[in-house]
């Protein structure tokens, strides 16, 4: 049955049954979206770390590796374990279906396919994908260095920037890609509420959370433990005073011109007096394009 409803995004489809490829291949494509093949677990994976596609169907029963356990390996895979996956089945018995969802997948559907109704699964988790990758690339993107992970330090997800500077750090492959070293487990276990510093790496990392939460994730940031002074920096490169320099290192932190005012013992009216003066040199008309252009500058010298 033809589907009416439009999409747009990459869908890697992992089926072993070419009728079944070729029958979603042409649904799909004609609402829009532009699709990839792959024939076997180990070649999804392969593709998804290479091209990155927006969401997988995936069919659980394939020989050699299984849909259940490629899904598996995706989601323990730092780098592309945000990709949601929807299993195709034939299978209909419960066990089977807490087995797709234990593996990491997000939702399923059962063989014969409803079409429309895959189009619109894959219309809502495409969304749902898009509003969370949106967050990350917004971290990336002002300079923040995240990384989510569960109480044991596996990693759920982190964003480029962060991959990029524990391994320039000289942090190991399997605990960039998987887990953080189990000298952390004590500290995420209790709460991640003081910073931990890391100094057995080539250059020593300092991890706090972002907020202490209470569930079995922590958002963590990521910085060099012996990072250079962030207010020199910004007055070397943007020709700032000292006093101004201080002020946007404030700025970037996110705090008001009152807290700012009361952090450096002068009043708020000095500090917009300071921030004109930034918006100027920075040629910004905001504070958080100030922050933002600030922000990128310090993470592409760290």
């Amino acid at each position: 049955m033809k589907s009416n409803s439009k999409c747009s995004g990459v869908v890697l489809i992992v089926d072993d049954n070419p009728e079944t490829i070729s029958m979603l291949n042409t649904t799909l494509s004609e609402v829009g979206l532009t699709v990839l093949v792959a024939l076997s677990g180990q070649q999804a994976l392969t593709i998804a770390k290479r091209i990155k596609p927006e969401i997988i169907l995936m069919d659980a029963m394939m020989p050699e590796m299984d849909g259940f356990e490629a899904c598996r390996r995706i989601k323990g895979d730092a780098l592309i374990a945000h990709i949601p996956v929807i299993f195709m089945t034939g299978l209909n018995a419960s066990e089977d279906i807490v087995r797709g969802f234990d593996a990491g997948g997000i939702d399923y559907v059962t063989k014969p396919i409803d079409v429309q109704g895959l189009v619109a699964r894959i219309g809502a988790q495409l969304a749902n994908s898009r509003i969370a990758n949106g967050a990350r690339q917004a971290l990336d993107t002002l300079g923040q260095y995240s990384l989510s992970v569960d109480l044991t330090g596996k990693i759920l997800w982190s964003t480029p920037n962060t991959h990029s500077l524990m391994a320039s750090s000289g942090a190991t492959p399997d605990w960039i890609a998987d887990s953080l070293p189990a000298s952390l487990q004590p500290w995420l276990a209790l709460g991640a509420k003081q910073p931990l510093r890391l100094d057995d790496l080539t250059q020593p990392l300092l991890f706090s959370a972002l907020e202490s939460q209470e569930s079995d994730e922590r958002l963590l940031v990521v910085e060099l433990a012996n990072k250079p002074n962030e207010a020199d920096l910004l007055r070397d490169k943007f020709g700032l005073t000292a006093r101004e320099a201080e002020v946007l290192t404030w700025i970037a932190k996110g705090k008001t011109n009152h807290e700012i005012a009361i952090i450096l013992d002068f009043s708020p009216r000095t500090a917009n007096k300071h921030l004109e003066q930034i918006f100027r040199k920075l040629n910004v008309e905001n504070r958080t394009t100030a922050a933002a252009v600030s922000l990128r500058y310090l993470s592409q010298i760290k």
